[in-house]
């Protein structure tokens, strides 16, 4: 049976109070800590063109829906939601995509879903046999049926659903939190990049959500003394609309002002919240982001799950996929990580081996399905400093993107620059993609344009291609 809430709060309490006292830190460390957090921070966030890569590829599968179902006003829209839309991804995260319809088609049912995604998957499959996506899956027996596939231009990881909106509220809620304080994107950014070290950040292997990571983050900066975000009750007394939300939000822009804890001091501490929570969970013990505090509430009395309150959906557990041998391994690297921190702080250890306990041995991690095995390192960017100087790469092979570039250009190229924009189809994404006409041309061909069209474009096209020319 669960505990009332002033008998978990004050445990809670008296225990995380004897953590800190347990793995006390010299506070002459943190400035270093911080150091050390901030330079992993700076060296892992993503780059402007991770950022525009991720933007193109949610405009590449608003072109193939648009190519499944017409252009017309009820056609879907494939959105982003998860990492990316709340702007705590790194290079190696996923990219979360929904196939949402229009208004009036109301509630999809689980049928309709898994249809929709088998009409996406039959286009995927054919892009898969012409090298330009890999590892297409198709998992429709999923909580939330799912479309797995990798994009061989990138690298990236693309997970499709359909009318996903909880997720994208969700993400966008998170992203908008954000703002009011500085602190919550690095520590969560630090969290994650933690957590995926110690592989402990996959719901599938019974984890840690990303989510469920970023919401105890939420919750920690909620019960600092004094706080640094609000409860989230306070943000949604007038609901859960963005909009509405980034109204409310406006008025706490000043809110954690007073607390002056730097990251350090907030990844040591988030670390000693949970470990003193080990033997409260199966009590009752439930992080509630609503109210921003400890509350009580029992899911599953046979599981050693962590309880953290979904703040939209207050009925579910955000870290309900954590499993009783799972949970074990997540507290083992929770106590060994502080430890490690304990160390560093009684100059019992360098900071480059703590960070390489913490986040993992490589600092900059290389995409997956980049394989490395054929990578001549002579023909690598030589370091000055530490840093890679910029060499000139060699142009990609053809991929999705520019097979879909070279079928814009077929339907637009008679048209005139207006339509062009139109379409979506920036001037800028052209240089910055080095989509010069030549470069397209072994797609239009393939896809069919006529060889007598063969070197002839629209006056007002020539000189951005000739410009890339140029650039190139």
């Amino acid at each position: 049976m669960a505990l009332g809430r002033t008998d978990l709060l004050n445990e809670a309490k008296k225990l995380e109070l004897q953590g800190l006292e347990k793995y006390k830190i010299d506070p002459a460390c943190m400035p270093k800590l911080d150091k050390l957090l901030h330079d992993v921070f700076a060296i892992r966030r993503p780059k402007p063109i991770d950022y525009h890569n991720r933007r193109d590829l949610i405009r590449i599968f608003n072109a193939i829906s648009k190519e499944l179902y017409g252009n017309f006003g009820n056609s879907p829209v494939v959105e982003g939601y998860g990492s990316f839309v709340m702007d705590l991804f790194s290079v190696r995260s996923d990219l979360d995509l929904s196939v949402n319809f229009n208004n009036s088609v109301g509630n999809l049912s689980r049928d309709m879903k898994i249809k929709t995604l088998r009409k996406f998957a039959k286009k995927f499959f054919r892009l898969q046999r012409a090298g330009h996506v890999d590892g297409v899956q198709t998992i429709m027996s999923a909580r939330v049926p799912i479309i797995k596939l990798v994009d061989c231009g990138t690298g990236i990881e693309c997970d499709l659903s359909v009318e996903n909106r909880d997720g994208i509220l969700k993400s966008q809620i998170v992203h908008i939190i954000s703002g009011i304080d500085g602190r919550f994107q690095k520590l969560s950014f630090m969290m994650k990049a933690w957590a995926k070290a110690h592989n402990i950040n996959c719901p599938k292997d019974r984890t840690l959500s990303s989510f469920g990571i970023i919401s105890l983050v939420v919750f920690h900066l909620q019960t600092r003394d004094p706080p640094i975000l609000p409860p989230l009750s306070t943000l949604f007394e007038d609901g859960t609309d963005p909009a509405t939300v980034m109204e409310r939000v406006n008025n706490y822009l000043e809110f954690g002002k007073r607390n002056k804890e730097s990251v350090a001091d907030l990844f040591f501490t988030l670390l000693v919240k949970v470990a003193s929570a080990e033997n409260l969970w199966q009590k009752g013990l439930c992080a509630s982001l609503y109210e921003g505090s400890w509350t009580s509430k029992l899911w599953d009395p046979h599981y050693n799950s962590i309880n953290v309150e979904d703040f939209t959906e207050p009925s579910e557990n955000v870290a309900r996929a954590v499993g009783t041998e799972e949970f074990q391994e997540i507290y083992r690297c929770i106590h060994s990580s502080l430890s490690h921190l304990l160390a560093f702080s009684d100059n019992q250890m360098e900071g480059n081996k703590l960070v390489d306990l913490l986040f993992g041995a490589n600092s900059v991690s290389i995409p997956r399905h980049v394989s490395t095995k054929n990578i001549d390192e002579s023909k690598c960017p030589p370091e000055v400093n530490g840093q890679q100087t910029k060499r000139k790469r060699a142009s990609p092979p053809l991929k999705l993107r520019e097979m879909l570039c070279a079928l814009t250009i077929i339907k637009l190229l008679q048209s005139n620059e207006e339509d062009f924009r139109a379409e979506g189809v920036l001037m800028d994404d052209i240089r910055h993609l080095s989509f010069s006409f030549e470069f397209c041309m072994p797609s239009l061909l393939q896809v069919g344009w006529p060889q007598f069209w063969v070197g002839v474009e629209p006056p007002w096209l020539t000189p951005i291609l000739i410009g890339d020319s140029l650039e190139s």
